[in-house]
Order: structure tokens, then C-alpha cells, then sequence
């Protein structure tokens, strides 16, 4: 990629980053490339992979660097055989007949050629970030920028030129919602638009108001004072808002793109649904603080909420 780098400073995505691609794939792929692969049935013959492992690279855009675009490589993908080619390999070697062999994976019926659509930007990034978790060809929020101005919310990148105790409001992609055991209850989130990120901080009072917001929006908008102490800039939230509808402007299945870090609190693992929920627990002192929730959901339905609960001891 050498020739395709127009800078002194790159960083190449791994493998690793891919959902759904484990290790051993990764390093197969790796050994097995040698000068490089020229085709999607290329890499799946060589490393003998199953085709919904080839399908997922597809989905993450990485055939991009052999010419194939994110649609154009799942097309390709898709006519794979449901297996791997490994399998047809063991099933040669088990005495299959070569004649009966051919019959289940001739090309019996010539396909015509077909002239993709370009899958427009914005779904391209919404991709990237199902697979990836990031993109590098543009935040989502770049696309929704006008009318995000029609609302009043400012950039990022500006906070740090205004004037500090100003009514301003921002937004921005989830990133991390942490709450220290030492910080009596406050809440900080961090959300990441096209320009920066912006620090907020949510006061306990606050949180209850819009803790369904908090919790559970991917796109967020925040109200409050601006604050610079120090040089650290961050927002003192009044009004909390989800965004995340308007996501599906760029794509139909936009509202799951997610952004989350690993540290984010409220993702962390959960008790299986099937555990009795104990009155001791975050998730029962919750229920018992709010009988109505208690009522509208059943204990079969406890990992719908468990998911949005956080584990460790802050953030409870």
C-alpha cells in the first residue's frame, strides 16, 4: 500500500478490528496472502475459510485495496459455497467422485453480469461502523450537520473559543458514560461529533430526569453551561435529548451503529437473564425504587434491561 499512502503518517486497520474475525482467521489470511490475493474466491480457495468468514470481511469493506468495493465484495461473496473450500478439499479426499463433485459446484447456469448501484456514503460509514466501530471515510454526523444547526447545536471544535458560562447545545456519538464511586453520584459522558470530542458532566438530579436518555441513546443531544476551568472544557447538562432517530437518514439500520468504548460503563457484561434477581442488586434496588418498571416488566424480559445496567460498582 505503500504507493496508495499520501502521507508520512498512516496508520493501517487491523484485522483484529473486525467483528466477527477471530485471531486464527486473521493469521491465516495473513500467511496464506503471499503477493496478495486478486479476488474474493481467491482468499476463500487459499485459506480454505468458511464463506461466512469471507462474507464478513466483505462487510468490513476490506476488499476495497483489490478494486472491490463494500457491495461489489458481498455480491462476490455471497455466490460462495456455504461451506469452505477446505471441506470441498476433505470431501475429495473421503472418495466422492470426482463427476458427482463437479455437479455440486459447477456453474451450471452462466450469471449475467451485474451493474451495481454505488452504495451511497453515509450507509458506507454506517457500515463501517457496525463492523469496525469507526470509520475512515467520514463521520455520521458530518452528514447531519445542517440540520443539527437548524437545532442550535454548536460544534465541538468551538467550545474551547466561547465564552465560558454561556447556555449552549451540543451533540455527538456516545462514547463513554463512566460514573467513579468517588464522584457522589456524578455522571461524565463523553460524545464525539465530526470536528472534537465534548466533555459532559450530569448531575444526579439530572440523570433521573433523563436517565433513559443516559442510558440507552447512541446520538445524544445536551443542553447546559459551558465551563472552562483550566483549560478543560466540558458542559454542565440541564436537558438531555436522544438523537438516535435521525441516524436513519443515513441508513435504515442506522440505529444500532455503535461507538461505544470498551470502558464505557453501561456496556459491560451482565448476569445471565435466567439468575434470580437479588434485592441487593443494582438491578433490584432499581426495580424497587421504581414500582411502575417493576410492573411493566417481566423476569423473563430482565436481559433487555440487564443490558443497559452497568456491572462494576460505579455507574450503580
Amino acid at each position: 500500500m505503500r504507493d496508495d499512502i499520501r502521507s508520512t503518517r498512516a496508520i493501517r486497520l487491523g484485522l483484529r478490528q473486525i467483528k466477527g474475525i477471530g485471531e486464527e482467521d486473521a493469521r491465516l489470511i495473513v500467511a496464506k496472502r503471499g503477493a496478495g490475493y486478486d479476488s474474493v474466491r481467491d482468499l476463500w480457495l487459499r485459506t480454505g475459510l468458511p464463506a461466512a468468514t469471507v462474507e464478513r470481511l466483505a462487510d468490513a469493506d476490506a476488499f476495497r485495496s483489490i478494486g472491490l468495493d463494500r457491495r461489489a465484495a458481498l455480491w462476490a461473496a455471497k455466490g460462495l459455497d456455504k461451506g469452505s473450500a477446505d471441506s470441498r478439499s476433505r470431501g475429495r479426499q473421503n472418495g466422492r467422485l470426482p463427476l458427482f463433485e463437479a455437479a455440486d459446484h459447477a456453474d451450471l447456469r452462466r450469471e449475467p453480469d451485474v451493474d451495481l448501484p454505488p452504495m451511497p456514503l453515509g450507509e458506507q460509514v454506517v457500515n463501517d461502523y457496525r463492523f469496525l466501530k469507526l470509520s475512515l471515510k467520514a463521520h455520521p454526523l458530518s452528514f447531519l450537520r445542517e440540520a443539527l444547526e437548524r437545532r442550535g447545536m454548536v460544534r465541538h471544535a468551538a467550545l474551547r473559543t466561547m465564552r465560558p458560562g454561556r447556555r449552549i447545545t451540543v451533540a455527538g456519538l456516545v462514547l463513554v458514560r463512566q460514573r467513579p464511586g468517588s464522584a457522589s453520584g456524578v455522571i461524565f459522558m463523553t460524545l464525539e461529533d465530526e470536528t472534537s470530542v465534548a466533555n459532559i458532566i450530569v448531575w444526579p438530579k439530572v440523570f433521573e430526569r433523563y436517565r433513559a436518555e443516559v442510558i440507552g441513546a447512541r446520538l445524544i443531544g445536551v443542553t447546559g453551561r459551558l465551563q472552562n476551568e483550566q483549560n478543560v472544557v466540558h458542559i454542565v447538562a440541564e436537558k438531555i435529548e436522544d438523537l438516535t432517530p435521525m441516524l436513519a437518514t443515513l441508513s435504515d439500520d442506522a440505529g444500532d451503529l455503535e461507538a461505544l468504548a470498551r470502558c464505557d460503563e453501561v456496556r459491560r457484561p451482565v448476569p445471565d437473564s435466567k439468575e434470580k434477581v437479588a434485592r441487593r442488586s443494582r438491578l433490584g434496588r432499581l426495580l424497587a425504587e421504581t414500582p411502575e418498571l417493576a410492573r411493566d416488566i417481566a423476569t423473563d424480559d430482565i436481559r433487555t434491561l440487564a443490558k443497559a445496567m452497568p456491572k462494576g460498582r460505579n455507574f450503580h
